[in-house]
């Protein structure tokens, strides 16, 4: 805790006066431009990655990245889903804030995905167990991880359309759906086609 207390201390004696005139204008403003959707992992940072300042991205963080397709039963008071909370945020970051892009961001060594390549054996974590069913479709055709985790954020952006807000953008033309791994070592960020997973390099 002691290396928080003293983040916090430098926060708020160096970095918070030099950016004022910003955290002024925030004060009574929020109008992020992108909703980063990105993984748990304490290694992927969406603000360090992309260089933005506060209040310019919307994020939504977890495991594996994923993004539970819209529940029917859930919209119309049948069921809670477990992607509520997903999903409202998703709902809020569209349809109130007017995001015009949409990130999902998977990663190298995302331990969500080497554990679903390998098979591994989730009955000591039920929680984690139910959660990743969520990449299921991804899953099934896919077994290296370097493999499944491109595969996964493209099956995260065809359940990302299926949310309502997200779908009447699409349809609006109001917003864009882009798919990212960011490689941990060397920094570089691939492109993932939503339809079928294919990458090409976007950043280096």
């Amino acid at each position: 805790m002691q290396d928080l207390t003293e983040g916090l201390a430098h926060f708020q004696q160096d970095v918070f006066p030099a950016k004022a005139e910003l955290f002024a204008r925030l004060a009574d403003t929020h109008r992020p431009q992108t909703l980063f959707i990105g993984c748990s992992d304490a290694r992927v940072v969406p603000e360090l990655i992309t260089q933005r300042e506060p209040g310019e991205l919307f994020v939504i963080r977890t495991a594996g990245n994923l993004v539970p397709a819209h529940a029917a039963h859930a919209a119309l008071g049948e069921g809670v889903d477990d992607g509520d909370g997903v999903a409202a945020s998703i709902e809020y970051a569209v349809a109130v804030l007017g995001v015009g892009d949409i990130v999902v961001c998977g990663h190298s060594a995302c331990g969500a995905m080497t554990a679903l390549a390998a098979g591994q054996d989730l009955a000591q974590l039920p929680a984690v167990a139910r959660w990743l069913r969520h990449a299921a479709p991804a899953a099934a055709s896919r077994h290296e991880p370097g493999a499944l985790i491109r595969a996964n954020v493209a099956a995260q952006l065809a359940n990302l359309a299926t949310h309502p807000a997200v779908a009447r953008a699409l349809a609006a033309g109001t917003v864009t759906l882009h798919g990212w791994v960011y490689d941990i070592p060397t920094g570089a960020v691939e492109r993932i086609a939503p339809a079928a997973g294919r990458s090409a390099v976007l950043a280096a």
